[in-house]
């Protein structure tokens, strides 16, 4: 696994192998990586963004979205050998002062701290309903800005949810990928 685009462009990130079942590991194909942030570069998405990171895994998403121009990330994720992971990533990007790893259940977010986050990767284990959840504590929490974009990779085709609004879904092999928007209900 490695950084496709951008200021860390081929930097090779802490492998998982081929995932960690135990764990719920199992990162983003660069394919699929490189499909999704194409799909968000063609929307701006990506450059100068507040990047909010859920069941972040590995981080390489928000790390992707760091070495392509985004401004922080927050990497959500409760999992020890993800911790391990992300901080070992972090690392090897040299990201410590714009990256924050927020070692809690992406279900259960306290309020959040400070600025809202523009730009949401949603990736929970499949098939076991955490991404709504997630998403609803995250946006009662105050983590989702108005108008922010979540990418939702899932085992099925996701729905827009409540205060969502559906702009694109994709298929990659097993991965089904939903982009929304948030906006005001």
């Amino acid at each position: 696994m490695r950084i496709i685009a951008g200021r860390f462009r081929g930097l090779t990130l802490a492998s998982v192998g081929k995932g960690d079942r135990g764990a719920h590991l199992r990162p983003t194909s660069d394919r699929v990586r490189e499909a999704l942030f194409s799909m968000l570069e063609s929307r701006g998405a990506v450059a100068g963004a507040r990047v909010l990171d859920l069941f972040a895994g590995t981080g390489a998403l928000g790390l992707e979205a760091l070495s392509r121009g985004a401004e922080q990330a927050a990497f959500v994720d409760d999992g020890r050998v993800a911790q391990d992971l992300i901080r070992r990533n972090i690392s090897l990007t040299g990201t410590e002062d714009r990256t924050r790893l927020i070692r809690r259940d992406a279900t259960r977010l306290p309020p959040c701290p400070d600025a809202p986050y523009g730009l949401v990767f949603l990736d929970p284990p499949y098939g076991k309903g955490l991404g709504q959840r997630a998403l609803d504590v995250s946006r009662a929490g105050g983590w989702i800005a108005a108008g922010a974009l979540i990418l939702w990779e899932e085992s099925a085709p996701m729905p827009p949810l409540v205060g969502f609004e559906l702009l694109d879904a994709r298929r990659y092999g097993d991965t089904h990928v939903t982009l929304m928007q948030a906006v005001t209900v």
